[in-house]
């Protein structure tokens, strides 16, 4: 049987757009002889269409697209994911579902049975789960349909009491498909393969793996879409952050009429679970989702420019690269915004920045600006010393002169903050928190200077001074970030461990940190949850990020 992959990234809600996709990639896959097409989950609606799945319309365009569907799917199979009314009424009103359509009809329906809950998941609030799995016959074959999540428990999944696969092996399936949704994270490409793996190696039958690809705001899907025979070998691989086809003939026997790419004793046998902080780690996937993730949130949204202050630190530096791969050179616009304690070569790091990556950029000091809130103020500071409120006078001032440009000419700020810096509450609210989008915001310190030497790998794009000083905040006298905060070589191991592990105090400081510093750390996590919780979306890049996929109560006791 031949058996097509289409990896395509959908845009929520866009039913026009989706469907046209997956009509092209039909009328290819037909070209290439495929007897069946298996597409993403949630193809014709875009995952996670969360609370819009809510609204009868919305599922009533689902349902007409995939009227529009079954038209091309005459001589070939053709599996789509789509949210499915459940006309029973016992339960939730929908079903994450595949539809199989042939001969211009649906032949079967398949429902997801396990509905995960954690992190940027959230789907037992909409769907119900599958109550009957059934393998649906094919052209000579039988075929275990599932989605997502339902080849993440093989039996000792404590989140689980179902295995949807064991609930169909009786039925002795030929091959498994399928259609999946699952995002990006650096140790989740290692993850995927460990876990196709062990369902082939259970099973003993070929797997054929659908993933999505593009940003849907804070989540990144990166493809990378299987095919492993019934051996567990790795014979087909679809690329990363990229849309693709492909088309792969699987034996009788399960093997695939392809070249190895990786042998069943070279694919990961269990998930990548680093117990510390490896900045360095897939640096280069992080690059491409972080590129990917500013492109279609602006694609999507129907932004074209974008604005950013350029401070001549690595945090502002970085962003600026990626926008400028993201969305072109002349389509981001740096504003360097000199105060009072702005160092001479942090305003050329930044000049000589935008001459490396050509793109636009402006000089506007805030001297005057700021002056003049200190004069308006004066009557009420009087003779108050010098504190945390005229540094971050400075810091709202460059927010204020961005969004006024951005209003005005029609960009997106892009924020530049880091996950140390939000994690501790090292950032001005109204002021350097300012954004549309956070670029950074789930890439510890320790990441960005690895992001910075990958985009340097080739020329020099940053200016070595850039990652070379002590970064500064520059709103006082010769500051350093350390006046505040520990070395990021410590802070960022303590916050993984708190963020990312969720270990508790204890733990951490039985890993061998001094127990003043974790309590002082984790306080300031704990304590600066109400400027997260006002910030922009971020793109997430880790298994841990603050957003939706983590949530805290704001006021609260614990650790303060």
């Amino acid at each position: 049987m031949k058996i097509s992959i289409a990896q395509q990234n959908y845009h929520i809600g866009n039913f026009e757009e989706n469907t046209h996709k997956i009509l092209c990639a039909i009328e290819e896959a037909k070209k290439q002889g495929a007897d069946l097409i298996l597409f993403s989950e949630m193809s014709i609606c875009g995952y996670p269409a969360r609370d819009f799945v809510e609204f009868n319309d919305f599922i009533t365009k689902c349902y007409q697209s995939i009227d529009q569907i079954k038209a091309a799917a005459d001589t070939i199979g053709v599996l789509i994911g789509s949210p499915a009314r459940n006309p029973n009424k016992k339960g939730k009103d929908l079903f994450n579902a595949a539809f199989f359509l042939y001969e211009k009809k649906v032949i079967a329906e398949i429902h997801k049975t396990l509905l995960p809950t954690y992190d940027v998941f959230d789907e037992n609030r909409y769907f119900e789960p599958a109550d009957d799995w059934k393998v649906i016959p094919f052209k000579g074959k039988k075929l275990a349909i599932t989605i997502c999540e339902d080849i993440w428990n093989l039996g000792d999944n404590p989140l689980y009491r179902i295995c949807p696969m064991d609930k169909m092996m009786d039925q002795k399936p030929d091959i498994l498909l399928n259609l999946s949704a699952s995002p990006f994270d650096y140790t989740h490409d290692e993850d995927r393969k460990a876990t196709i793996k062990s369902n082939v190696l259970k099973y003993k039958i070929p797997l054929f793996y659908c993933n999505a690809i593009g940003s849907q705001t804070e989540i990144v899907f990166d493809g990378s879409s299987l095919v492993f025979d019934k051996h567990a070998n790795l014979c087909g691989a679809l690329p990363m952050f990229e849309s693709a086809l492909a088309t792969f003939d699987c034996a009788d026997d399960g093997s695939i009429h392809a070249p190895i790419l990786e042998p069943a004793a070279s694919v990961p046998n269990k998930e990548l679970n680093p117990i510390k902080l490896i900045p360095e780690l897939n640096i280069d996937q992080v690059y491409k989702a972080l590129v990917l993730g500013v492109r279609d949130y602006f694609n999507k949204m129907g932004f074209k420019k974008a604005i950013l202050g350029s401070s001549g630190g690595i945090d502002s530096a970085v962003t600026l690269a990626i926008a400028c791969a993201a969305l072109g050179k002349e389509n981001v616009h740096a504003i360097l915004m000199p105060s009072p304690y702005s160092t001479d070569h942090s305003v050329n790091d930044a000049v000589q920045l935008s001459k490396n990556l050509g793109n636009p950029y402006d000089i506007i000091p805030i001297k005057d600006v700021y002056e003049s809130f200190l004069t308006t103020l004066k009557p009420l500071f009087k003779e108050l010393p010098f504190s945390l409120a005229e540094e971050n006078i400075q810091s709202r001032t460059r927010g204020n002169l961005l969004m006024a440009m951005a209003n005005k000419f029609g960009y997106v700020l892009l924020n530049t903050s880091n996950k140390s810096e939000l994690a501790t509450g090292y950032g001005t609210l109204y002021g350097d928190m300012a954004g549309g989008l956070s670029v950074l915001g789930d890439c510890y310190k320790l990441q960005v200077y690895e992001l910075a030497k990958y985009i340097n790998l080739t020329q020099e794009i940053i200016p070595l001074n850039i990652i070379t000083k002590a970064p500064s905040a520059e709103l006082r006298p010769d500051q350093k970030d350390s006046d505040s905060l520990p070395a990021y070589e410590v802070l960022d191991q303590i916050l993984f461990q708190y963020i990312e592990k969720r270990a508790d105090p204890n733990t951490i400081k039985d890993l061998g940190w001094d127990s003043l510093l974790v309590d002082k750390t984790l306080k300031m996590v704990n304590n600066n949850e109400y400027k997260r919780n006002q910030f922009c979306p971020i793109i997430r890049i880790s298994p841990k990020a603050f957003g939706v996929g983590r949530r805290v109560p704001i006021v609260a006791k614990y650790l303060n």
